[in-house]
């Protein structure tokens, strides 16, 4: 439905577009949504989709792709993509309503039978049904399996739910009233006041309160103001920014149209990196309808507002991440930070005040004009209001994509959401819990006595973590803690843009030491090194990334100082993974005496009688690892037995 003057949608039809869109909705007897998120098309999601479409004609069946709010007469399906329904584990999803279904790990060739059985007959398909880890118990929807039930969706509520691409189905969820509430009904004083008030604050790591930078902004003087989304999600693991692009792009649009209107800025920036494509697509398109409907160019919604709306592509470049690396970024310059004071806010692109906010920030701003922040503060807690996105992975039962109130524990989103843990040999044991790795490459290392420590800002402070960007990589008993440690150091280091000293050379010798002490050439004055290290590098680094980037292995060694010192003092790693300080062994219950690793290793290291247990003199070993690929009885294993 579109208003006048080609077109563009007038406040007053916000209503009116909404109620003729239940109306057609409402006139569909199956509503089928398949997750076009970025995971599940890589798995085979689009052909899916196009195999639904086509054997659902096939049998009869009328389908609308997009439905039209003037008629929607004879529909019997309406099928659309979504963006990523959270539960990337177990996709490509298929979720069919009123019929409150979910099938997981769907394929192409699983379409005829659904067709046939769900809309032939009305039943179930019950091996396409999420089925409980422990349990094996059959779960027939979403509101049946805990890895939903026990979130509290917010941001994520219409993504896996609507489709992207069609914005009268986001004026149908109440888009684009908050803003046309903060253009027509408050000031832009009034909406920094309440920002401030419900408590919102910057979900791309450092936590800073949004309402107190729009006031920063506001208070500037100049004929020229910007907003930026920061969609620069570089964290190794993490994809919270770009579903919420990928899914739910129109209400990143209405957060950044209630910060312009809030801070006086007329142009905008959405910055995702390249390696989003999808994103990057379904912005530039949600972008463009915006455009058409009035809500953003010129005399927005016919009030006098101008705000132009800019996507740009970023190159990848973790440090572009930081504020000030990415004003230089969009600038046409190469993405390196500055010194601050100013922020920003004060001085930013151009010269100019510049807001930039993260994408799950602006995501929720909507909701907090529309409900008040009395409703906004409900969830949280009462330093950090809300809820909080976390990419969950590792070796935890349920992956994907969360949403929890702060203050919710690691226990109850590892063990309640995530299903448990995974032990090496990929089995449920929730007593093989290590560790989880909290907020990336910036972030600390959370251990068992931290189950219960409320996951918010200050908590989480208080303990040495942080909530970052979101990613919590969980960790069996299997993990060793240093090749963790270089694992982020190594991601860091390389992601250094290299213009102060600290940082550039720091993390190089700090990678250098972890090699050390894998390689079981390290000692404990290198332990005391690397903290002295660490500790200088985070202290005298110009931006957050070099400030940072020694956090997961400060955290790390602290927390597994034993661990660190087996490496060093007994030479050994306890968990087996580092090559050159875990011994192998060989199991006599196992060992048939064939023979086959003796014959392969090269500097005969393995002795034993034919049709005898062997043995293997560490003297000797180097480690290579011959002998395990020729055992076919999986009798030789690494570490102490």
């Amino acid at each position: 439905m579109a208003g006048s003057d080609k077109g563009r949608i007038r406040p007053g039809e916000l209503e009116e577009i909404a109620a003729a869109y239940a109306a057609a909705s409402g006139a569909v007897a199956r509503r089928v949504v398949v997750c076009g998120g970025t995971g599940c098309i890589a798995n085979g999601s689009t052909r899916v989709f196009e195999k639904l479409r086509a054997d659902l004609e096939a049998v009869g069946e009328k389908v609308v792709v997009e439905l039209d709010v003037h008629d929607c007469s004879g529909a019997s399906a309406h099928l659309s993509k979504s963006g990523c329904q959270g539960f990337c584990q177990v996709g490509p999803l298929v979720t069919i309503e009123p019929d409150g279904i979910l099938y997981t790990h769907v394929k192409e060739a699983d379409v005829d039978e659904i067709v046939e059985a769900t809309f032939g007959r009305g039943e179930v398909v019950e091996r396409l049904l999420y089925r409980d880890p422990v349990s094996g118990e059959a779960k027939r929807g979403k509101r049946d399996i805990d890895f939903y039930a026990r979130q509290e969706r917010r941001v994520m509520h219409d993504c896996g739910a609507i489709d992207p691409e069609d914005l009268n189905e986001y004026i149908a969820r109440g888009g684009y009233r908050a803003a046309r509430t903060a253009i027509f009904d408050m000031d832009p004083a009034g909406i920094c006041a309440l920002v401030k008030d419900s408590g919102l604050r910057g979900r791309g790591g450092a936590g800073f309160p949004t309402g107190r930078k729009w006031e920063l902004a506001l208070r500037q003087a100049s004929p020229e103001k910007y907003i930026i989304c920061n969609g620069d999600e570089g964290d190794p693991g993490a994809f919270m920014d770009r579903s919420v692009l990928e899914g739910n792009p129109h209400a990143v649009i209405e957060g950044m149209l209630i910060g312009a209107r809030a801070t006086g800025a007329t142009i905008g920036y959405v910055y995702v990196r390249a390696e989003y494509p999808l994103a990057v697509e379904r912005v530039r398109k949600a972008v463009a309808a915006a455009e058409a409907a009035g809500f953003l160019g010129r005399d927005v919604m016919g009030s006098g507002l101008d705000f132009e709306l800019r996507v740009m592509e970023g190159a990848g470049a973790f440090v572009c991440g930081e504020a000030s690396a990415m004003v230089s970024s969009i600038m046409g310059n190469r993405g390196m930070p500055r010194p601050k004071p100013p922020r920003t806010a004060e001085k930013g692109l151009w010269g100019m005040p510049t807001v930039v906010n993260n994408v799950e920030t602006l995501a929720q701003v909507a909701f907090i004009v529309e409900k008040g922040a009395a409703e906004y503060r409900r969830l949280g807690t009462a330093g950090s209001a809300g809820t909080k996105t976390y990419a969950l992975t590792g070796h935890v039962a349920n992956t994907g994509l969360i949403e929890v109130p702060f203050g919710a524990t690691l226990r109850h989103v590892v063990f309640d959401i995530g299903g448990g843990i995974l032990d090496r040999d990929g089995k449920p044991d929730n007593g093989a819990f290590k560790a989880v790795q909290i907020g990336g490459p910036s972030g600390g290392c959370l251990t068992a006595e931290h189950l219960d420590v409320p996951m918010d800002f200050d908590s989480l402070g208080e303990i040495g973590a942080m909530v970052g960007s979101g990613g919590l990589v969980v960790m069996n008993d299997s993990t060793c803690m240093v090749q963790m440690a270089r694992f982020f150091m190594q991601f860091t280091q390389r992601e250094s843009c290299g213009k102060c000293v600290p940082c550039r050379e720091g993390t190089q010798q700090i990678l250098a030491l972890l090699d050390d002490i894998i390689a079981g050439n390290g000692s404990l004055e290198t332990l005391d090194l690397l903290e002295e290290l660490c500790e200088n590098v985070a202290a005298s680094s110009l931006c957050g990334l070099g400030a940072s980037a020694p956090a997961p292995v400060l955290s790390m060694l602290r927390q597994f100082r034993a661990e660190y010192e087996a490496h060093v003092v007994d030479k050994r790693c306890p968990t087996g993974q580092c090559a050159a300080l875990s011994p192998l062994r060989i199991d006599p219950a196992l060992c048939k005496g064939c023979t086959a690793c003796a014959r392969k290793c090269p500097v005969g290291a393995i002795v034993g009688a034919p049709k005898q247990a062997h043995s293997i003199d560490p003297e000797k070993c180097i480690k290579c690892g011959a002998c395990i690929a020729a055992c076919k009885f999986d009798a030789i294993k690494k570490g102490a037995a």
